[in-house]
């Protein structure tokens, strides 16, 4: 009798979980059918209801309505769909970068196009047609001065030096005695004196360090911009590992293979996903953070007595000075030059002397201090630079800030408590938060990473931003930084700004130098080097050793 009770009793007990299976596999698979085909896939061999899921390789193994094709598929959508949210993130700072960099080159281009329009002006008055015989002297300075800040490889000290000595010659061949002949030999005799001599008094001196400083800055700034946007769009494009497309799957198609669509990740859960997909990403924050440091730096500088604006919009007044001054002491300075070159040859006719030799220089040109106002345009530090620094601020945490961000916009809802989903049901998740970068993901209980393996991708970025940083602190000393010469191709291999369709409203395209190159310097004009071709040629080893001190020292 005690058999037939248990029997009864078991049998009794097992009818209701049989009917319990029996309703869970009949579970309708509509939702998840709409779902899919939303996403643009075939409903071919998707079922109608749930199916067993011991099949599944990266989902729980319950019931479920997914097969192992639409695990798959949706595990590549996953792929896409992030490596795609990873873009458009990049995307907004390069957009805030190019930004940056058409306010700043708007600014400094036009304050050098109202230099010298003042120039023109101010010459063409007081000088008169011994302006316009000797205006390209002029033209050609500030030629140089813009090409040298779009990054071309000129020699702003030559540039400076070569201004100087054609400015002298030809001043004293127009404001010398008209009985002498002064052949080319002559002037370029007279041209070697600009330094012994100091024509044009303390001028060239004083205004050497304080140009060489302005554009030595500006130009290293825009360099880092650009450098940071290429940076940001490289790193930006670095496929999802395997186990990441794994880790992703899971976080985000998962819960509706398991019947949960409208349960949304834990917000922690999602975070641990994210931080072990961008691990090598956030390893770019420390570079990163010291290069918008020096980049803030620099920007500061450019208001630092004497400013950029003083500096660059007073060339003419100072340049005024220096003419002034030969004009004044034109005996003095023709009779050194008679001692060192030799007096010229008597010319075979004389003539009583031109209207433009006794052009001079109006003294009271010379006494203007250039003073920023309504009509010569807003300061640079009021302009551009408090925004530029806001900006930067703004940006300074990126690469650490993107695993939160994607979470909390793209991915999850900031669900938390028990009614999120954990990666494996509608749960609480208890594991902690990992650190940030690759050496924090040893037990990212959420992605598989071999902390020992970095992407090289990302590690020569930041090999990049190390480089920048260093040329941009040679800037702030006033020391003339090496960048390649951007004019000779035009479109580059991939600009760091924005230069898709969804930025094309933003400005034009950014040449970005090709700092992962190596340099080769040409040996010094007029001076041949001997040798084979197996040789090791010092011009190599210059570059490479340079690179090494500069490491050594950080």
């Amino acid at each position: 009798m005690d058999f037939l009770q248990a029997l009864l009793f078991f049998f009794l007990s097992a009818v209701p979980l049989s009917a319990d299976n029996a309703n869970s596999k009949a579970r309708s698979c509509l939702d998840v059918r709409q779902f899919y085909s939303g996403k643009g896939f075939t409903l071919n061999g998707v079922p109608q209801t749930e199916i067993s899921g011991e099949h599944l390789r990266i989902c729980p193994q319950g019931y479920t309505c997914c097969t192992s094709a639409m695990e798959e598929t949706l595990s590549n959508l996953s792929r896409r769909e992030f490596e795609g949210l990873v873009r458009e993130a990049g995307r907004s700072l390069q957009a805030s970068l190019n930004t940056q960099y058409r306010s700043f080159d708007t600014y400094f281009t036009d304050l050098l196009n109202r230099s010298e329009r003042s120039l023109q002006e101010s010459f063409l008055a007081t000088l008169g047609s011994l302006y316009s015989k000797n205006a390209p002297v002029f033209q050609d300075l500030y030629a140089d001065l813009r090409r040298y800040y779009r990054g071309s490889a000129v020699n702003l000290e030559e540039t400076l030096n070569d201004f100087w000595a054609r400015l002298l010659e030809r001043l004293f061949k127009a404001s010398s005695l008209p009985q002498y002949t002064l052949t080319d030999d002559y002037l370029e005799c007279v041209a070697k004196q600009t330094e012994t001599l100091r024509p044009f008094g303390d001028v060239p001196r004083d205004l050497k360090p304080k140009v060489t400083r302005a554009f030595v800055a500006a130009r290293s700034f825009v360099q880092g911009l650009t450098v940071s946007g290429e940076v940001v769009r490289k790193v930006s494009q670095v496929p999802l590992s395997p186990e990441c497309t794994r880790a992703m799957m899971k976080l985000v198609y998962c819960p509706h293979c398991r019947g949960l669509a409208s349960v949304k990740p834990c917000a922690n859960y999602c975070r641990n996903v994210m931080k072990g997909c961008l691990a090598n990403q956030a390893d770019l924050d420390t570079e990163w953070q010291n290069l918008v440091d020096t980049m803030l730096q620099v920007a500061s500088s450019f208001s630092s007595d004497p400013s950029v604006d003083v500096v660059i919009y007073s060339l003419h007044i100072r340049i005024s000075e220096a003419i002034l001054y030969m004009q004044e002491n034109t005996e003095v300075f023709t009779g050194k030059v008679f001692q060192a070159c030799g007096t010229p040859r008597m010319a075979d006719t004389q003539s009583s002397g031109s209207e433009e030799r006794k052009k001079r220089v109006n003294p009271a040109s010379t006494a203007m201090e250039y003073k920023p106002s309504p009509t010569t345009g807003v300061p640079l530090e009021m302009q551009v630079c408090v925004s530029l620094e806001l900006k930067l601020r703004e940006m300074q945490q990126y690469w650490v800030q993107l695993p939160a961000a994607l979470c909390n916009s793209k991915v999850a809802a900031g669900a938390a408590g028990d009614k999120c989903w954990n990666g494996m049901t509608k749960a609480r998740y208890l594991p902690e938060v990992m650190g940030d970068g690759l050496a924090s993901q040893i037990n990212n209980p959420e992605v598989e990473i071999d902390i020992t393996k970095p992407d090289m991708t990302i590690r020569q970025q930041i090999m990049q931003l190390k480089i920048m940083t260093n040329r941009l602190r040679n800037a702030l000393n006033g020391n003339d930084v090496d960048f390649q010469d951007a004019s000779d191709d035009v479109s580059g291999s991939g600009s760091g700004m924005c230069t898709g369709e969804s930025c094309a409203r933003s400005g034009p395209r950014v040449i970005v130098p090709k700092t992962d190159s190596t340099r080769y310097y040409n040996p010094p004009e007029n001076k041949k080097v001997k040798g084979t071709g197996t040789q090791t040629h010092p011009s190599i080893l210059l570059p490479l050793l340079s690179l090494a001190t500069l490491l050594l020292r950080r």
